[in-house]
């Protein structure tokens, strides 16, 4: 049985990625981050008590700003495989905690990095490793990108996955090690935080709907992106580390839509006129914008034979089902006389 140690995995991407390596007969091993509150909901319908023999997800206390307690999974663990997923990934809050951004993202990265160079080195076991890039480290770069697009990183969380790209790079040439970059380009699902502008519609328009909200406060509506569904992206991840050797690949649908476009969709499937409740608010403006992002994801299609499955409006559907469902159990609640807590995430 291989096993597998995922950085991140109560996140939208370690949780479809949890699923998928169990689906396929892997030991699932995450590391958790401590917190006074359970945060484990997106990976719960996977989870056992670790004293069932037929558990396959197991969880382990870390962090990547931690560099002891990642040697001391690794030795733990004995991983086939590693998937460093997690990140302070939230661009707009990268402004304003880009010290802690830096530190989790880049040197986090390299923390991990050197930890498993000396495990390999004490323990003569290879270990395959995935370093999850983002488009953002394209930022102001023309469409299509590609891996032979310079990047220009507009935001401290893209300069950290530049610096943690070629900390990769580095480290699989100097030392041989097996590191593929995977830079994946915006990718969605109904799991996807509320604060990202998808889920942030999505959320909102449900709830609206439902007689909930009656505003959406949103940024640059012009801003195009490449979205796919994360469902599809982490399959993705697991073909790049079956290749024989490592290499960086660009993930993506090769389509780009604008935040209007969205709601133009979201909105229809509801009949609703985004129009009359959307409201530009400066705040959500990034200091530096980036306008388009597209990907050109021929090279890692021709590698694997990788294609996305589900649309730019099947994925829109996916999420506005599950938020109408979400937001008619708080309209259930509230005319049960309970207290709906204010959703602050999906007013702004």
């Amino acid at each position: 049985m291989r096993k597998a140690l995922i950085t991140g995995v109560t996140g939208q991407d370690g949780s479809y990625l949890s699923s998928l390596l169990v689906d396929k007969g892997y030991e699932v091993h995450g590391i958790l981050r401590r917190a006074s509150t359970f945060n484990t909901d997106r990976i719960d319908h996977l989870y056992r008590d670790p004293h069932d023999a037929k558990a396959r997800l197991l969880l382990h206390y870390g962090d990547l700003t931690d560099g002891s307690a990642l040697r001391r999974v690794l030795f733990k663990v004995q991983p086939d495989e590693v998937y460093n997923l997690a990140a302070q990934s939230h661009v707009k809050v990268s402004f304003e905690q880009a010290e802690y951004t830096a530190d989790v993202v880049a040197t986090g990265t390299l923390r991990l990095l050197e930890a498993l160079r000396d495990y390999q080195t004490n323990t003569g076991k290879p270990v395959r490793i995935y370093q999850a890039g983002s488009s953002e480290m394209f930022g102001a770069a023309k469409p299509p990108q590609s891996e032979t697009t310079a990047f220009y990183p507009r935001s401290p969380y893209a300069v950290a996955k530049v610096a943690a790209h070629w900390y990769c790079v580095n480290y699989r040439e100097a030392y041989g090690m097996y590191i593929t970059n995977g830079i994946l380009f915006n990718h969605e699902s109904p799991t996807r935080g509320e604060t990202f502008v998808t889920r942030k519609v999505t959320r909102a328009l449900g709830r609206i709907y439902c007689g909930l909200q009656d505003k959406l406060y949103l940024g640059n509506l012009e801003s195009r992106r490449d979205w796919g569904f994360a469902g599809d992206y982490v399959e993705a991840m697991w073909l790049m580390l079956q290749q024989d050797a490592p290499d960086d690949f660009v993930v993506a649908t090769g389509e780009s839509h604008s935040v209007r476009e969205l709601l133009d969709e979201a909105a229809g499937l509801l009949g609703l006129d985004w129009q009359k409740f959307v409201t530009i608010d400066p705040r959500y403006l990034r200091p530096t914008e980036v306008d388009y992002l597209m990907g050109d994801g021929s090279k890692f299609r021709k590698a694997s034979g990788w294609t996305p499955k589900v649309s730019f409006k099947e994925l829109v559907k996916l999420m506005i089902d599950q938020d109408v469902e979400l937001a008619r159990q708080e309209s259930t609640l509230k005319q049960a006389g309970h207290v709906v807590p204010l959703r602050g995430v999906a007013n702004g």
